[in-house]
């Protein structure tokens, strides 16, 4: 399973940018540390699959959310339409975090 890491900016850091970054800080190979951040990445989404929360102390949480059904409008013919419940992922950022991004 392959993951895109993206930030929308300007200055956006893609999955190759933040592989050579953690593989400078963590003085190993870009081709370990890719190896290590796709297996991190893999866990965290069959956790979620599973319905689990996966908590990374010091940095934040990942959970499935539930979205409830709903309606809603279709916006080329105005119709009204229902929009099916459905689970979605979601993170929260650790207090941690909050405090090192201000």
């Amino acid at each position: 399973m392959e993951f895109v890491i993206l930030v929308q900016k300007d200055n956006a850091m893609q999955k190759t940018d933040f592989v050579k970054a953690v593989a400078e800080k963590a003085k190993m190979s870009q081709k370990d540390t890719k190896e290590v951040i796709d297996a991190a990445l893999e866990v965290i989404a069959d956790q979620l699959k599973a319905g689990e929360k996966v908590t990374l102390t010091g940095f934040g949480t990942f959970e499935v959310r539930q979205r409830q059904a709903r309606e809603g409008v279709n916006p080329q013919t105005g119709t009204k339409i229902n929009i099916p419940a459905t689970k979605t992922p979601g993170f929260s950022a650790s207090s941690t975090l909050k405090t090192r991004v201000k």
